[in-house]
């Protein structure tokens, strides 16, 4: 059982800003920026490069649940604006093998990213 399941077990605390049937968001306990979350699906899927057919609801989920987040933190707006971020594998800086998203927002995030 990886970390982020026992965070959705609510066996291990987390600060939860968000939930619904696919999907929980919490922050990051070591932010990147102002606001850091994680969103990440109920089902276990490694990474998204090994999601499968199966899975294309719950990626798209994911997606519809930072648009929600964004909104419920007051990000939405394009002058505040969000990055939304999936790492795959070890150069990536991929840690737990969980799909997540990290949302990030509250500075400027600058382009190129890495």
């Amino acid at each position: 059982m990886t970390l982020f399941e026992k965070i959705i077990a609510k066996e291990i605390p987390a600060e939860i800003v968000y939930e619904d049937d696919f999907s929980v968001a919490f922050r990051d306990i070591q932010p990147q920026a102002p606001t850091h979350l994680l969103i990440v699906p109920r089902k276990p899927i490694p990474r998204v490069g090994e999601a499968k057919d199966e899975d294309a609801v719950i990626l798209g989920r994911l997606l519809l649940a930072a648009g929600n987040i964004a909104r419920q933190m007051g990000c939405d707006e394009f002058e505040k604006g969000f990055r939304l971020v999936i790492n795959h594998g070890k150069y990536a800086g991929e840690v737990v093998p969980h799909l997540h998203i990290h949302f990030l927002s509250g500075r400027d995030l600058g382009w190129p990213p890495g």
